[in-house]
């Protein structure tokens, strides 16, 4: 993996600062994933999601973080949960386990095409035939502060949306194209544009997609 898609040391850094807010549309998943269902929250963080799954009724919920200080501090704010400290690469789960995959905010960290296209391949491989992917993350916005701040790291990382934080993360803003290209073994069924707080406290519009494993 490469170093820019598994920067543990930030989020272990920032596990008690940051607060995330993609919403999850309970009522949509539950059209077509069972309360009994299996979910695996990928980067879930500090357990947020998952927490609200739980709330909603979904009783078999599974997270998975890189970073071993999200998922502690997780497991302080909801020491119920199912909450595991993964190392990254492959997932420790059969094939076709899981009924559900959630990815929030998650693309959005991981700025190499490689690096994004093995995670959707490993999260393909997990879920079940007729499963689900929620997918929620950030298109290129439009903005001055994001366009500028895109163009003086095109040249750093050779992709125009990658960019680095002053606190020192690389993230990335995405091309719609590049995520439809990412998701041939799904069919889109819910496609929703929303406007959210990003970890910063700053406005941004996002994208929220979910799909169908076919």
């Amino acid at each position: 993996m490469d170093r820019l898609d598994c920067q543990r040391e930030y989020w272990d850094g920032v596990a008690a600062k940051k607060t995330f807010t993609h919403p999850l549309r309970t009522e949509r998943l539950r059209e077509h994933v069972p309360p009994a269902g299996k979910i695996l929250d990928y980067g879930c963080g500090y357990g947020r999601t998952c927490a609200l799954l739980r709330e909603n009724g979904f009783r078999d919920v599974v997270g998975v973080d890189i970073s071993s200080e999200m998922i502690r501090q997780g497991l302080r704010l909801h020491p119920g949960l199912d909450l595991r400290h993964i190392q990254g690469g492959p997932l420790p789960f059969p094939d076709a386990s899981f009924d559900a995959c959630i990815l929030l905010a998650v693309l959005n960290c991981i700025p190499t095409d490689h690096g994004q296209r093995e995670l959707v391949r490993e999260l393909v491989r997990v879920l079940r035939p007729g499963g689900i992917l929620y997918l929620s993350d950030y298109p290129f916005q439009k903005d001055a502060r994001n366009t500028e701040r895109y163009r003086r790291f095109e040249a750093e990382f050779g992709r125009y949306g990658v960019f680095r934080l002053s606190e020192g993360a690389v993230l990335r803003h995405h091309d719609m194209a590049w995520i439809y290209e990412l998701l041939p073994p799904f069919d889109i069924i819910m496609e929703e544009n929303r406007e959210v707080l990003t970890m910063n406290g700053s406005r941004a519009a996002i994208f929220q997609i979910m799909a169908k494993k076919r």
